[in-house]
């Protein structure tokens, strides 16, 4: 299914079969999406080599984006009644007692686990390879001892670990075990079709998962080889799901559903949009060739929260895991998604996959079909900034007082403010007759705006922000003389 423009479906195929010639991957598939339909969808390579192309029924391993998964599980017993994200984790699981930087005395809690801020090393490599240890080999590993590189709940470290804690202390919540409470809790209620084993039968296929010896040549057999599938365990909350484009992207609608109210489902819109808050900030990452450096990025819970400068808030994660390499992404304030897959671990096919929802979004804006983001003024805003500008020729104290909030004379006197204003528009000349129009006003929320009014011999700088109550009316005014504008 293709709905996006014909330009746009060209880049995106080209990303992605790019990545099969070059030899990063036996297959592939990419889905974009809306809150309504899927806009353009397509499968590259086999499922495994020289197998059929993947579609949108194809399983893959999604590896961390189970963590989504786990988070969600631990929301929802927390707005049971049932778990207290502050609690200690070793109430849960006695023998995790980790030796801390410095012996500083701090208890890891569940909420610190969540926001990859338990202070536990990153442990990719190591914790991609424990998924199917058993509750027996667990404990006895946390008994030989673990070490924190940080001060638990100072800062951010992608731990695996803390998300194999975090299912454990699943089971002793629920009695049962992890994949028991995330089929029931989750999958059953949406109606998902992820499973924690590899299914055998019923006409459901299953990318084979390869490593790529990159010594060998792009078209030299042997490039790609075969890695075997690891069975459920203990490390299953960190990344064991397998599931198909359809399924993840019936469930990043679900996750976004919170943006817009969305309250079907096991968990409420506002939980789901808890797990989208940025609540541990992470050192920034390299963005893509030609894209704004991010504002800002971090970890909600199981789910990674980024600030862009052009397209603001993308909630996100990636997987990674032995044979697989996977990536979901959305963006809240148009509702479009990506969903990515490769068959080869490591092969980070969330670059791709960013490039791909960049390129659509792009694409809708400049057909119209999706306005630019922007922050609008309220209209009271708009009126109180007219207003605001006719004091500057003629300053009315009756005005001025039904224009302003009680603060704004406290903070300085109405006659003060009249001279100031008489000497910022005297600074530039008088006001000109006619604006030049130079200037577009700004606003970062919409209860502020700033503006620019000319004068015959430069310009002024006139800002407003409104109270939080209502009636609305001007907390913040100021007029200064515009030096950028010279």
């Amino acid at each position: 299914m293709h709905l996006v423009e014909d330009s746009t479906e060209t880049d995106i195929t080209r990303v992605f079969q790019d990545r099969i010639t070059s030899g990063v991957a036996p297959g592939s598939y990419v889905a974009v999406f809306d809150r309504e339909r899927v806009r353009f969808e397509q499968g590259f390579g086999g499922v495994t080599v020289g197998g059929p192309v993947p579609d949108a029924d194809t399983l893959f391993r999604i590896a961390s984006c189970t963590k989504s998964f786990t988070a969600a599980v631990l929301l929802i017993l927390r707005d049971a009644g049932r778990l207290d994200l502050d609690a200690p984790v070793d109430g849960f699981v006695p023998e995790f007692a980790p030796v801390l930087p410095d012996g500083i005395a701090v208890r890891p809690t569940v909420r610190m686990l969540l926001t990859m801020s338990g202070g536990l090393g990153t442990d990719d490599p190591w914790g991609d390879r424990q998924e199917s240890i058993s509750v027996d080999e667990f404990r006895r590993l946390l008994v030989r001892g673990v070490r924190c590189v940080t001060t638990p709940g100072t800062a951010f470290s992608y731990s695996n670990l803390g998300y194999a804690l975090l299912g454990q202390v699943i089971e002793r919540v629920t009695g049962g075990s992890y994949i028991d409470a995330v089929t029931s809790l989750l999958l059953e209620p949406l109606g998902l079709g992820a499973v924690f084993e590899r299914p055998e039968g019923d006409g459901a296929v299953t990318a084979t998962g390869h490593r790529v010896r990159r010594e060998r040549a792009v078209d030299e057999d042997g490039r790609f080889v075969e890695v075997p599938f690891s069975g459920p365990g203990v490390f299953s909350s960190i990344g064991g799901l397998f599931a198909s484009a359809s399924t993840l992207i019936g469930w990043v609608r679900w996750l976004d559903g919170a943006w817009t109210g969305d309250e079907t489902g096991p968990l409420s819109s506002a939980s789901r949009r808890e797990m989208q808050q940025l609540h541990r900030l992470a050192p920034s990452r390299p963005t893509l060739d030609g894209v704004p450096p991010r504002l800002a990025l971090g970890y909600g819970f199981g789910l990674f929260v980024e600030e862009d400068a052009d397209l603001g808030t993308l909630v996100s994660h990636s997987g990674g895991y032995p044979g697989y390499s996977a990536h979901m992404r959305w963006h809240p304030a148009s509702g479009f998604g990506v969903v990515a897959f490769e068959n080869a671990g490591y092969a980070a096919v969330a670059k791709p996959a960013e490039q791909a929802l960049r390129l659509a979004i792009a694409g809708a804006q400049t057909t119209g079909e999706l306005p630019e983001p922007a922050i609008r003024p309220w209209p009271e805003t708009l009126v109180a900034s007219m207003t605001a500008t006719g004091l500057l020729s003629h300053w009315d104290d009756r005005v001025a007082a039904s224009l302003f909030a009680e603060n704004v004379a406290l903070d300085r006197p109405l006659d003060e403010r009249r001279e100031a204003v008489d000497a910022a528009v005297a600074a530039v000349g008088g006001i000109a007759e006619v604006a030049s129009g130079r200037a577009t006003p700004i606003c970062d929320s919409p209860d502020h705006l700033v503006w620019f009014v000319e004068g015959t011999e430069g310009r002024l700088r006139l800002e407003v922000r409104m109270t939080p109550v209502l009636p609305l009316r001007v907390q913040t005014f100021t007029v200064t003389v515009d030096d950028q504008g010279e």
